[in-house]
């Protein structure tokens, strides 16, 4: 299947509805807590950002795509973080995101970083189908890759 045909598949109003909900979960976070980190958690929040400084220098900054949806000019990035983690993005802002709760930990906060857990978990679930339907490698790319963690998801 070409690019351009699984795209046909995406359904928009699924993609930025998940987008909506990440920006929101993370604009929640940023304005009920501070967004530099303290103590230890200061480590995984600098552990979030590196990890998706490599992760967007890995794809080249220029493939940047908020949305989940496969652009036409999709390729398969399997170096970097990706030669481990499908989704070393998602990741990095779980991390930073859990930093900030950390730091200032409130039911509220934990709530909302369990949002932005399920959504991402969703967000990566149809992006990967899309990619699937998109990119002939992509099945034999997540059988040797982890989703998020790896070892673990």
């Amino acid at each position: 299947m070409t690019p351009s045909s699984a795209a046909a598949q995406a359904r928009p109003w699924l993609s930025y509805t998940l987008v909506i909900v990440q920006f929101a979960c993370l604009g929640y976070l940023v304005a009920t807590g501070p967004w530099l980190a303290r103590g230890a958690w200061l480590l995984v929040e600098a552990s979030g950002l590196l990890l998706g400084a490599w992760a967007l220098l890995s794809m080249r900054w220029s493939r940047l795509a908020v949305v989940p949806d496969p652009r036409p000019d999709v390729e398969l990035v399997a170096h970097g973080p990706y030669r481990w983690v499908r989704h070393p993005m998602y990741a990095a802002l779980l991390l930073v995101g859990l930093a900030w709760v950390g730091t200032l930990a409130t039911p509220a906060r934990w709530a909302v970083w369990g949002l932005l857990l399920v959504n991402l978990v969703v967000k990566l679930s149809y992006e990967e189908r899309l990619l699937a339907a998109a990119l002939p490698g992509y099945a034999a790319y997540r059988a040797r890759t982890w989703r998020l963690l790896p070892r673990v998801f």
